[in-house]
């Protein structure tokens, strides 16, 4: 059974999502009817919470088009998606413009009003971020957006948001066993602030798997970009050597309560102080089955102390959440893409 849990008094999610940047396109063609086909099967197993962003390419008009395909279904779904505007706006964007994409994304996904929208910005050192949520605020107020979270702030740049008055629900982030550096300050004020984590990467795009179990470190042709940034961030971690010292705590556990190794490793992040919830990137439904045993999975003492052992031995990633990511000269930074949102996506029925 899925778990779920309250963000508020009159909000509900299920503690898995369903992850939509899998369904963009960087990782191998998608058939739309199948993909609508697996979001009802995921609905059926009690995974009921989508994630998709204005940027992921025909992803939100694939949902849209779920919703009208199965309309019992889309009742009981949650959707949440972002804004993000591209690079080259930030100067520049203004209310009128914000106000666009959100009813381009209310269109794409035929709501009345989105269930959650996460605000990413590009370059913190264009201080317009808090001026723009303001604005998607006043499209809360007026009834276009129900509630407002962010997608990879780092601690004094979400300080600034609360500190505006910008209520934010959630704060979507990289957070796993690889990655902790949400513990570097966020999380604490997350918790004082009653903001919850909903947070992806945990399984580091299939690297926390039998998969990799044994296995050299790749050297080139990663299979996706995906692939490409976990595998940067296993290298700040510690390398392969201690990656492959994780995997193997993961597979014993694992094997005591008949599960996979990316199920432990979701389940020690479900448990996390203020995690709400955790992000597959769920390209089909091949582990399903597996997503819908995590929440029975009970970790012993024992076990939690085991895998602890090795991840204190961890050299990094170090900084605030994002930060690495956020540098453009640096490895992480130039593998992102920052001009997705005026590009032209693909229309499915």
């Amino acid at each position: 059974m899925i778990p779920r849990i309250s963000l508020s008094s009159d909000y509900a999610i299920s503690r898995i999502i369903k992850g939509g940047w899998h369904l963009a396109g960087d990782h191998g063609d998608i058939d739309p009817d199948q993909a609508r086909k697996d979001m009802a099967a995921f609905v059926e197993a009690g995974i009921t919470t989508f994630d998709c962003a204005d940027i992921y390419t025909g992803v939100e008009r694939l949902i849209g088009s779920f919703r009208r395909d199965y309309p019992a279904h889309a009742q009981q779904v949650q959707i949440h998606t972002k804004f993000v505007p591209d690079l080259s706006d930030l100067r520049s964007i203004d209310g009128a413009q914000v106000e666009t994409i959100i009813d381009r994304s209310l269109s794409r996904l035929g709501q009345e009003r989105l269930d959650l929208v996460q605000f990413h910005w590009w370059d913190l050192a264009i201080p317009r971020y808090v001026e723009t949520a303001l604005q998607l605020d006043r499209l809360r107020r007026a009834g276009k957006i129900a509630r407002i979270g962010v997608t990879n702030f780092d601690t004094p740049r979400l300080k600034e948001l609360v500190d505006a008055g910008v209520p934010i629900t959630s704060h979507q982030l990289q957070y796993s066993l690889v990655d902790d550096r949400a513990n570097h300050g966020m999380v604490a004020y997350c918790r004082a602030q009653n903001i919850a984590l909903l947070c992806y990467g945990t399984v580091c795009g299939g690297f926390l798997s039998e998969r990799w179990l044994g296995k050299p470190a790749p050297v080139r042709d990663l299979a996706n970009r995906s692939l490409a940034k976990y595998k940067l961030i296993i290298e700040d971690f510690g390398g392969w050597q201690l990656f492959q010292e994780l995997l193997r705590v993961l597979s014993r556990v694992a094997a005591a309560h008949a599960t996979d190794i990316a199920s432990v490793a979701t389940r020690v992040m479900l448990d996390r102080d203020q995690v709400a919830a955790a992000i597959v990137g769920a390209v089909n439904t091949s582990h399903l089955q597996a997503h819908a045993q995590i929440g029975g999975l009970s970790l012993t003492a024992d076990e939690l102390a085991a895998i602890a052992g090795v991840v204190a031995r961890r050299g990094g990633p170090a900084g605030d959440v994002y930060d690495l990511e956020r540098d453009r000269s640096g490895v992480h930074g130039r593998i992102m893409k920052y001009e997705l949102n005026a590009l032209p996506e693909r229309r499915e029925a």
